[in-house]
């Protein structure tokens, strides 16, 4: 399991013009993107560094600030561009797999306390940000 983490202030995501998730002010956006081996453990690791590491301003974490986490998921991010011109999404796991596991790790930040909005599984989505810093760093687990 991989995640983006930005560091922002503002986000939102619209599907077909509609805001379907928003964070208002400081908070986190998580593009989270899942393998084919993904599970428990993996959304666990995920969920806890999102609410627990200290990269908002004055080294706080959401959980330490009260800051909301907007959640995208991101199939993009196990795109392998390494040959060809053509990325290849083999890394991905697919839809009926991603998609209960990206919902467990937005219980499980919920399940800590934090206002979680998420964008829409599977949909075109435009998804805009202040990017606050900037800061940005991967994650995986």
């Amino acid at each position: 399991m991989r995640a983006v983490l930005q560091r922002v202030d503002g986000a939102q995501v619209e599907v077909d013009g509609e805001v379907v998730g928003a964070v208002e002010g400081e908070g986190l956006l998580a593009l989270v993107g899942v393998t084919h081996e993904d599970g428990p453990e993996q959304v666990a690791t995920i969920a806890r560094k999102i609410c627990e590491l200290r990269i908002l301003d004055g080294e706080r974490s959401v959980l330490d600030s009260g800051a909301q986490v907007l959640v995208v998921s991101q199939f993009t991010l196990y795109g392998d561009a390494r040959k060809g011109r053509r990325p290849s999404w083999s890394g991905a796991a697919p839809g009926p797999v991603a998609e209960p596991l990206v919902e467990q790790v937005v219980e499980a930040i919920r399940g800590r306390g934090v206002t979680v909005a998420t964008g829409r599984f599977g949909a075109m989505m435009r998804v805009g940000l202040t990017n606050d810093g900037p800061f940005t760093i991967l994650l995986e687990a």
